[in-house]
């Protein structure tokens, strides 16, 4: 860990791998306090020096249909910036977590602010959830019109 400049997980790895549990949750029952995340992120910096931490939040309605959203933390500006949420109808799951990490450090790369990075990391995922199989065939500017509020699904040429 001590070689992590970028952390990535879901809302249960932090306690499952570190021990470190975000209060009000309980992702069994469908409870998620996205605010609690922020302290779970600065606690994973303090204990492993990590510059930015991001994480998933994944509500379970049923499995066939989710709430999608994430965080991310920097300690640069000691910013934390949560996503918007999207209710997914989930055609296949696979690769949305990789589809997630890749949008995160896509932005970080392009010197995205930290809250537009998440929305595009979250965006990018969500529209992995509605595709079959492991790899995401969205577009750049896919994930920047709905990051925009373009849900539609309309195909456009």
């Amino acid at each position: 860990m001590k070689y992590v400049d970028v952390c990535i997980g879901n809302e249960e790895d932090a306690e499952n791998v570190f021990g470190i549990s975000a209060d009000n949750t309980n992702v069994l029952s469908g409870r998620i306090d996205y605010k609690s995340f922020k302290e779970v992120a600065k606690k994973i910096n303090e204990q492993f020096g990590c510059k930015y931490v991001a994480i998933t939040l994944r509500t379970s309605k049923s499995a066939s249909t989710n709430i999608w959203a994430g965080m991310l933390y920097s300690i640069y500006e000691d910013e934390f910036a949560l996503s918007k949420e999207y209710t997914i109808d989930i055609v296949d799951r696979v690769g949305s977590g990789d589809s997630f990490a890749a949008g995160i450090i896509y932005s970080l790369l392009n010197k995205s602010s930290v809250q537009d990075a998440v929305e595009f990391a979250v965006a990018a995922s969500c529209l992995k959830h509605t595709q079959e199989g492991d790899f995401n065939r969205v577009s750049v500017d896919d994930v920047h019109a709905l990051v925009c509020g373009d849900s539609t699904g309309r195909v456009r040429r």
